[in-house]
């Protein structure tokens, strides 16, 4: 008795006040369908064998056929059904016995989680009729042959994003006859750049060819003066990619009634891209040791940190910006949504949105890193999605910028955006999500600025350029650098960018003027520092100049601080310092060299192998001190990379790479990646010792599966040296 007690309760949903149903918002869970629906009581003689049934339905789902090519779904790693929505894909019914178009009834249902409903999208039926409205369900019967029925069907541009079960219904005088769950059958939905209609419609060809169907990427990263590149593979097309995407809008909560638009996908998904507050896909580490875990230079691609994440469900250790966008990136062309990855130079993370980033000076113009709390990073990466904004008035369509690594938390979690670039380019930064916050990463002014003993606060210099210098991506159909600088900012000084910062200002971005500071800039002289483009482990200089412009001879007592830094501008340690005194001569230049020897840095150096340099002087004469900063990043050695025997797909082919180690000691724990989406799977090697100057060789054998082009990419790390990689194009040929 109690047995069956408590299978019945089962059954039962468990009872809320609040709601007639619980949430809707598993793409993977399912409800039971009945094959049997009866109207009633069911007479005996009723056989259901006697009406219209349906044998088998044929979806044309192989990359080769009509389905596939039609929708560019066709590189898609996976063997169901892939469509994208408002356009029309075909399915074939077989029937027991010709179709009827005056007696029998049929109608197809789609349905997707545990609880469908009809008016949350969750729950579609389609009715047979003779046209096809653009943008509306709907199913036309398209070739009629023996006992099979062709089928021209066309999603809704609104439709949720995912996978629908389907199912056939038949009408019969007693009750509905469906067709059993059959998982063959399952048809996933994505959005359709290539709609018109589409929230994601993109117009030009290249583009869509670009940021929907390029499966690897480039990364750039360095800084402003040495622009270093390396390549990503995002593998959107690879296998459980698009369930593994799927995945994180569960993970996320994100309601399926939702999950059509765009831009909510967007502000969940740069939430759930980050482990903070949410257990998302990757663990940021930004402190150098990487223990239980992958360093973050090491990954050559998004494939693995997505599949591991899909099947251990806990974050991925570990990443950081460009890892985060890299994923970021993976998971919106995936789904179907246009996006690139965007490298800002010289980037402020300022942390109370005043546009203003404070170095404190102690008394002999050094800067006192006690009291400063700002930090540049050296570039800082985040990815651009294409959408319309309907929430916002016209115009603010097109790229957004929306960015899955943890600074901020916006509405109470890590997240940033969907921000509009054209709103964040003209001011408008009361449009939401997060404009102010983008805003300050590329427009943000450093003040230098003075602690008298009696406390107040002297402003020496303000630096108005040195903030989102330069904003990058990679050109389309190529591997170069595209400058999109102007797209986020008018021309530094120009009566645009000072009207655009003064509507930023009345739209609440805090901005102090600088009527409240004391501030007389020093005018007849300027100062500026070159460092030496430096190989890894060589010995470097670092150049100071100085122009006076005056008539007057000045003495400036100059300070050299180098320090080593992560990316995020965060020093770890003060290894130069040198001060000296400059004479300068009126109306002339004068430079002066200070030495960097390796020996100073090797120890202490961060796996970016960036160094930031302040160099501060003060004039004897006036009192004024001038100040500049800069990072400045080694020279690191790459893999090479070639290949032996015929690149065929299908056939075995071998990778070689290869890596000579530069530095003046034996790198020890070697870790190797390689990776090709289409090529090869992400495999991995330990490599014990590779003594200075030895040069380490290592064969893989492979059999490539697509032909074309394709880019093949590796990675070497470990405790002594990091952001080592190679790449290599490859044309495979057909077979």
């Amino acid at each position: 008795m109690s047995e069956t007690m408590s299978t019945n309760e089962e059954k039962k949903l468990p009872l809320d006040g609040r709601r007639a149903i619980p949430p809707n918002n598993s793409n993977d869970e399912e409800n039971e369908v009945p094959e049997m629906e009866a109207f009633g009581v069911i007479p005996r003689g009723f056989n259901p064998r006697d009406y219209l049934r349906v044998e088998d339905i044929y979806m044309f789902k192989e990359p080769h056929e009509i389905n596939k090519q039609e929708h560019h779904t066709d590189k898609y790693y996976n063997p169901k059904l892939i469509v994208r929505r408002g356009q029309p894909f075909q399915i074939q019914i077989y029937f027991n016995r010709p179709y009827k178009p005056e007696t029998d009834q049929f109608w197809l249902e789609y349905l997707m989680g545990r609880y469908p409903q009809q008016n949350k999208g969750t729950y579609i039926p389609i009715l047979v009729g003779n046209v096809l409205k653009p943008g509306q369900w709907g199913a036309k019967i398209i070739h009629r042959e023996n006992n099979s029925i062709r089928l021209s069907i066309m999603s809704s541009t609104t439709c949720i994003i995912g996978k629908f079960r389907l199912y056939v219904a038949v009408l019969t005088p007693f009750g509905i006859l469906r067709t059993r769950r059959n998982s063959a059958t399952d048809t996933y939905i994505l959005f359709n750049p290539w709609c018109q209609l589409d929230a994601v419609y993109l117009d030009d060809e290249k583009e869509r060819e670009e940021y929907v169907l390029n499966d690897v990427g480039i990364v750039f990263h360095g800084n402003v003066e040495e622009i270093k590149s390396r390549s990503w593979s995002y593998g959107q097309f690879e296998e459980n990619v698009l369930d593994a995407c799927l995945f994180l809008m569960d993970k996320a909560e994100l309601e399926l009634s939702g999950r059509g638009n765009p831009i909510k996908i967007c502000r969940v998904a740069s939430a759930v891209i980050n482990s903070r507050d949410d257990n998302g896909v990757i663990a940021g580490s930004w402190n150098n040791t990487y223990d239980y875990g992958v360093a973050p230079s090491a990954w050559t691609g998004s494939v693995d940190i997505l599949l591991e994440y899909y099947s251990s469900k806990q974050p991925v250790r570990y990443g950081q910006c460009w890892v985060f966008a890299g994923v970021f990136n993976t998971f919106l062309r995936c789904l179907g949504i246009p996006a690139r990855l965007i490298t800002n130079y010289s980037s402020a993370h300022d942390n109370n949105a005043n546009l203003r980033l404070d170095f404190f000076l102690d008394d002999e113009g050094k800067v006192d890193t006690r009291l400063t709390k700002d930090s540049v990073w050296n570039y800082h990466c985040w990815n651009e999605a294409w959408m319309t904004r309907p929430d916002l008035p016209v115009g603010f369509g097109g790229w957004q910028v929306v960015d899955g690594t943890p600074q901020e938390t916006s509405d109470g979690m890590y997240r940033c955006g969907p921000a509009s670039v054209q709103a964040i380019k003209h001011g408008h930064v009361c449009f939401q999500f997060d404009a102010p916050f983008v805003y300050a990463e590329v427009n943000s002014d450093i003040f230098y600025t003075k602690m008298e003993k009696n406390g107040t606060q002297v402003v020496e210099s303000i630096d108005t350029t040195h903030i989102g210098q330069l904003i990058v991506t990679k050109e389309v159909g190529g591997d170069r650098m595209m400058d999109i600088t102007a797209e986020y900012k008018f021309r530094e000084g120009s009566d645009e960018e000072r009207l655009a910062l003064e509507t930023a200002v009345m739209y609440g971005v805090k901005k102090q003027s600088i009527q409240d500071t004391t501030y007389q800039p020093q005018t007849d002289v300027e100062m500026d520092f070159q460092a030496q483009k430096a190989v890894l482990g060589n010995d470097f200089k670092v150049t100071v100049t100085f122009r006076n412009k005056s008539r007057n001879s000045y003495t400036a007592t100059t300070y050299l601080s180098g320090n080593i830094v992560f990316y995020t501008g965060v020093t770890k340690s003060e290894f130069k310092k040198h001060s000296f005194s400059a004479k300068l001569e009126p109306s002339s230049s004068s430079s002066f060299d200070i030495v960097i020897k390796s020996s100073e840095y090797m120890s202490d150096l961060l796996e970016q192998a960036s160094f930031h340099f302040f160099v501060t002087a003060r004039i004897n004469e006036t009192g004024k001190i001038l100040a500049v900063q800069k990072a400045t990043v080694l020279e690191i050695p790459t893999l090479r990379i070639k290949t032996k025997g015929e690149l065929v797909a299908g056939k075995e082919m071998s990778v070689i790479v290869e890596f000579t180690n530069p530095l003046k000691q034996t790198l020890e724990n070697v870790t190797l990646r390689l990776e090709g989406p289409g090529v090869l799977r992400t495999i991995k090697k330990q490599f014990g010792r590779i003594p200075m100057n030895s040069t380490l060789t290592w064969e893989v054998k492979c059999i490539p599966m697509r032909p074309g082009l394709r880019k093949l990419i590796a990675s070497l790390s470990c405790d002594a040296l990091r952001h080592v990689y190679g790449e290599l194009n490859v044309q495979i040929q057909k077979p």
